[in-house]
């Protein structure tokens, strides 16, 4: 059905798309006029399927006759030969080059090489319609060209019966977004379940952002409540621009809520996000909010149910707010406000259903029968108080592997240790049999740690990494390592439970002239936190390391001095 309400008949076979004019372009001022699209899902009638297969089965019975006289008369190719000769096509040539326009933003290229491609009558794929709707909808310097040949390209696709795919939609989408037309954008999004292409969150951002910059706050919280529906996540870009969209319109419910989804999501705010939290704090309209009489005990039955740290009731105090930048001393006391923070509970349900996760991933990534050893040698030598990362704590601040360094880790660790136990030492194979483990000294330490059932050797090919942090995870005890965790094997994890059990459990090390120190985890949570009399305190990116302490925002209500 269209749009339109127009009741349409079956498409025919493989096609896939109604035509309704696009976009009309004035070639002087490239304005883009909003058009309606709608990509209905292709369907074959019985007819047709019986038609189309009794030709598959005539077209499958002439193959093999030619195949049979091709055959006596010219000799088969190699495998090699078939890929060289696929590879050189005028297709995937095409392919290859606009790949090349599009790593380095080549917009006038890649339309010469399609016109090029057009008049030669080379066949075009979604691939190739992907790289170009992708430049087109680029802000570069060619901005207006793309834009005007971008929506002539899709065009052109949808006539070609070229069947779209995600990237498709995403990148007709940011076309959308670039001609300013959010509605258009969202429009293609909310299509793409008509063709049974799940929306990614990348989908989402050229209407949402779309909007937010229009300033239409309503039709921005629409696109949100679709991303929720279709169970896609919002990231801090979203919830920032949200945010911001809120503050301006003066929605203090709404800026409330998303502050609780960034108190979720985010944990640690970056500095652009911190601006537009500051900036809300300083409004006439946050002066406004809150409650001046409040149920104190609902408060505190919330923020223990919560686990602490937040309570979800609303604004609470009135009057303007102090914002103030500011930092936490080592038992989590806010410098400007004098208000401890608190450490709020992981839930043990929670650690036993990651350590299940992070086991199952690592068996699909590492060789089965190496990780099951070592969970069954785990579950005979374990558990631990501490894992260490060996690499890189006998790496830290050195070029060459020093054990003497990770044996002072391991002595510091045994001394903290309840029972006086030997922590965990994971080293790769290879580090505990060639290299500095020759020399007789490290030799012995080894031996020593091996005899104690304190070194787990992992096997050639494998990645330590999944072995140390099983180990950790496992064991619910401290893991030693500077590895901040943000590669693509942690990204597997997932971005809620991963980041705090990581604070919780991440001791770092630190190399100075005075010697070696270790950080153990802070007594306090770095999360955004909401007190029980209604002040904010919210974490940022800024200072995340060992050396730099971590900048707070601190909001609470401006106290009357007079």
């Amino acid at each position: 059905m269209l749009l339109g309400g127009a009741v349409t008949k079956t498409p025919p076979l493989f096609s896939f798309f109604i035509k309704i004019p696009l976009p009309l372009i004035s070639q002087s001022s490239c304005r883009v006029f909003r058009p309606i699209l709608h990509f209905p899902k292709p369907r074959l009638s019985l007819i047709s399927t019986n038609s189309f297969s009794m030709d598959k089965r005539l077209n499958f019975y002439t193959l093999a006759l030619s195949e049979d006289r091709r055959a006596a008369t010219a000799p088969k190719l190699s495998n090699k030969a078939t890929k060289k000769v696929r590879q050189e096509s005028p297709e995937a040539v095409l392919k290859h080059k606009l790949g090349i326009c599009s790593r380095h933003g080549q917009v006038v290229e890649a339309l010469r090489l399609y016109d090029e491609a057009r008049s030669s009558g080379v066949p075009l794929t979604v691939h190739h319609y992907n790289f170009l709707l992708y430049l087109c909808s680029s802000n570069g310097e060619n901005a207006d060209v793309g834009l005007k040949r971008g929506f002539e390209i899709f065009r052109q696709m949808v006539e070609d019966k070229v069947v779209p795919n995600e990237a498709t939609f995403t990148n007709a989408a940011r076309l959308s977004a670039a001609a300013a037309d959010p509605e258009m954008a969202f429009n293609l999004v909310k299509q793409m379940k008509g063709f049974g292409i799940p929306p990614k969150l990348r989908s989402y951002g050229p209407a949402l952002f779309g909007f937010c910059k229009k300033g239409k706050a309503d039709r921005a919280y629409e696109v949100d409540m679709h991303m929720v529906e279709s169970g896609v996540m919002a990231e801090e870009p979203e919830i920032s621009a949200l945010l911001k969209i809120s503050s301006d319109s003066s929605k203090g419910d709404k800026v409330y809520e998303l502050l609780q989804r960034l108190r979720i999501v985010v944990r640690q705010v970056s500095e652009s996000t911190a601006e537009v939290v500051e900036e809300w704090f300083k409004s006439e309209e946050a002066a406004k909010v809150g409650m001046e009489n409040w149920d104190v005990n609902k408060v505190r039955k919330e923020v223990v149910r919560g686990g602490g740290g937040w309570h979800g009731q609303g604004w609470l105090g009135s009057g303007n707010w102090k914002v103030v930048r500011t930092q936490m001393d080592v038992a989590g006391t806010c410098s400007s406000c004098h208000q401890k923070l608190v450490c709020i509970d992981i839930d043990p349900k929670e650690t036993e259903n990651f350590a299940t996760s992070l086991s199952k991933l690592a068996n699909q990534r590492e060789c089965k029968a190496d990780f099951v050893q070592f969970q069954e040698w785990l579950q005979r030598h374990g558990p631990f108080d501490a894992v260490i990362d060996g690499a890189n704590v006998g790496l830290c601040n050195q070029h060459n592997f020093r054990f003497s360094q990770l044996n002072n880790v391991v002595n510091q660790l045994r001394e903290m240790s309840p029972a006086k136990r030997l922590p965990l030492v994971i080293l790769h194979k290879s580090r505990t049999t060639s290299g500095p483990a020759q020399n007789p000294r490290n030799n012995t330490l080894l031996e020593s740690w091996r005899k104690a059932g304190a070194l787990y050797a992992t096997p050639a090919g494998s990645n330590d990494d999944w072995y140390w942090l099983y180990a950790a995870v496992n064991c619910k005890c401290l893991l030693v390592t500077n590895d901040e965790m943000r590669d693509h094997l942690f990204q597997l994890l997932g971005t809620n439970f991963f980041p705090r059990w990581k604070e919780k459990h991440q001791v770092r090390v630190s190399v100075s002239r005075l010697g070696l120190s270790l950080h153990l985890p802070p007594p306090y949570s770095i999360v955004i936190q909401e007190s029980e009399d209604g002040c904010w305190h919210v974490p940022t990116t800024t200072g995340d390391d060992i050396e730099t302490p971590r900048q707070w925002l601190c909001a609470t209500r401006a106290r009357d001095t007079k």
